[in-house]
């Protein structure tokens, strides 16, 4: 099976390299190509194992300065090193910092030391540079991560080591904000566009070729500066999108893959029954909902946005298509998160209506909503939110419209599309979100008229609500946040800006022959190398 596999990858790429300017060839970086001393952290020769990933979506971009999607994420968090990297739970431990970051000034200081024997795969060192360059480039450049680091008021490299941020305001997620992959400022700032295709990092692999939304071939880098635990064993792994939920299992059960990732809802028997596989799962730090466009159409009514809602059973839609992959979800807040801060779960429960085809037909009526109009809701290519899509879609179906379309996009035109406000586009969208293990990275990111056009493309008009949340992530009082973060939830959802659906589990389908591998909370988390696992592939 290996050797089938290997021919696959390989007529791939010959066809990849054939078709000139639709994939980037990569030259290889620098680092020994003999396999050298100290490998697998035994001293003795590297293993030369070999692991193939199927992923669900193909990656983007390579920056992590503009990397705003999961697959992409997933990769380059394998070549670059973060400033602060996530242990086996949603805890930190330093990476390219020598230790966590001393907070003065009211939590308005954050002074990070930097390691002095960290080493970008080009020959640079890692300095303060290009760690202050790696958190305040989102800001200045206004890309889609900016909200994630617009608190920072002003930085100083103290000295080649050591970086102090001083916050605008007490922020209270800020240590997480710093779980940064660390970039080379002068390489990066010399050509953006270049580095967004040929990456200069500084992690235990190195990118040797990719094709945007298509494969990504990692290679181990055998003079990784970190490499006081040993090395990693593997030293390749390929990366390759399987969009189509059967094939991705089959490509499983036949050995042509090693790992897979996301179980669909009704293969999970099929996987969990396979002798050669195991499944891994860990509920997951995530939100998937149904969004309206509130700037214009007939979605910009609160009364149409409601009679959307009686159109459907959303626990319905997410028992058929969801579960056991996923649970219903009520609020923005993954429920671990929610149960944390002591939410009010069952009153957000409480807002979202059953099906009432009488009662969605009455309020349409009220609204004066056309018959004869248009509906479009747009969904990204993933299976279980297009069935929510078409769950919505044929309730206002049987409310009486025949014109409806659900229209899934490829993953580039759908994140174009979501945040224009143009009804002419979408009426509504369905959209998942990962963020780090705070109220603010749900609420603020997907919520905030700050971020309209960016992550949020709502275009509510619920002033009050979005000057609640920044209140709250301008706060690093518990109590006053968790207060702030209810009042805005509770006027939103009633709103309906958005109808929360559900929370996936981190699923994953590994083979037999695959150790030291498991799920992680943060779905943007392949831990392949870490202080805590090395995987290898027998």
């Amino acid at each position: 099976m290996r050797q089938e596999h290997t021919q696959r990858i390989s007529r791939r790429k010959v066809l990849a390299g054939s078709a000139a300017g639709t994939s980037f060839l990569l030259a290889g970086c620098t680092g020994g190509g003999d396999g050298g001393d100290g490998g697998g952290g035994d001293g003795g020769d590297l293993p030369n194992q070999e692991l193939y990933f199927a992923q669900v979506k193909g990656p983007l971009d390579m920056d992590p300065v503009i990397i705003n999607d999961v697959p992409s994420a997933q990769i380059a968090g394998r070549i670059f090193d973060g400033i602060y990297e996530y242990d086996e739970g949603v805890g930190l431990v330093p990476g390219i910092a020598s230790e966590m970051p001393t907070v003065e000034r009211e939590g308005t200081r954050f002074i990070v030391p930097i390691r002095d024997d960290a080493m970008f795969q080009n020959g640079d060192p890692v300095t303060a540079e290009d760690v202050m360059h790696t958190v305040l480039a989102p800001a200045e450049e206004e890309t889609e991560n900016a909200a994630e680091v617009n608190m920072v008021d002003s930085a100083e490299a103290i000295d080649e080591t050591t970086v102090q941020f001083d916050l605008a305001y007490p922020y209270g997620a800020f240590e997480t904000a710093l779980v940064r992959s660390v970039v080379n400022k002068e390489v990066r700032t010399s050509d953006r566009d270049a580095y967004n295709t040929d990456p200069v990092s500084s992690g235990p692999f190195q990118l040797t070729e990719w094709e945007p939304e298509s494969y990504a071939t990692l290679e181990r880098w055998d003079d990784y500066w970190g490499d006081s635990d040993g090395l990693p064993n593997l030293a390749t792994i390929e990366f390759e999108p399987i969009e189509e939920q059967t094939t991705r299992v089959t490509e499983l059960e036949t050995g042509n893959v090693d790992i897979i990732e996301t179980i669909p809802p009704q293969l999970y028997e099929t996987v969990r029954n396979n002798e050669n596989a195991s499944i891994s799962e860990t509920p997951g730090i995530g939100y998937f909902y149904l969004a309206f466009n509130c700037a214009e159409g007939p979605t910009a009514d609160p009364l149409v946005r409601e009679a959307v809602d009686y159109c459907v059973s959303m626990d319905q839609a997410v028992e058929n298509f969801v579960e056991p992959a996923g649970v219903r979800q009520v609020s923005p807040y993954p429920k671990t998160m929610a149960d944390e801060w002591d939410f009010p779960i069952d009153e957000w429960g409480d807002i979202s209506h059953d099906q009432d085809l009488e009662e969605a037909q009455a309020l349409f009526e009220e609204a004066g909503v056309d018959m004869d109009y248009n509906w479009r809701i747009i969904v990204p290519p993933d299976d279980k939110r297009e069935q929510i899509g078409i769950s919505i879609g044929d309730g206002l179906q049987n409310a009486g419209f025949s014109n409806v379309e659900v229209q899934r996009l490829d993953w580039g035109t759908f994140l174009d599309a979501y945040v224009t406000g143009d009804p002419e586009r979408y009426n509504m969208y369905t959209l998942g979100w990962s963020g780090s293990p705070d109220p603010d990275a749900f609420a603020y990111q997907l919520l905030s008229q700050e971020v309209e056009g960016t992550t949020n493309g709502t275009f509510h008009g619920y002033d009050e609500a979005s000057e609640m949340l920044t209140q709250a992530r301008e706060s690093a009082d518990y109590e006053e946040r968790r207060q702030l973060y209810i009042d805005a939830t509770t006027e939103l959802l009633e709103g309906r800006v958005h109808i929360p659906a559900y929370n996936l589990k981190n699923t994953y389908g590994i083979h037999e022959r695959v150790s030291d591998f498991s799920s992680h909370a943060i779905s943007s988390e392949i831990q392949l190398f870490t202080g805590h696992n090395n995987v290898a592939v027998e």
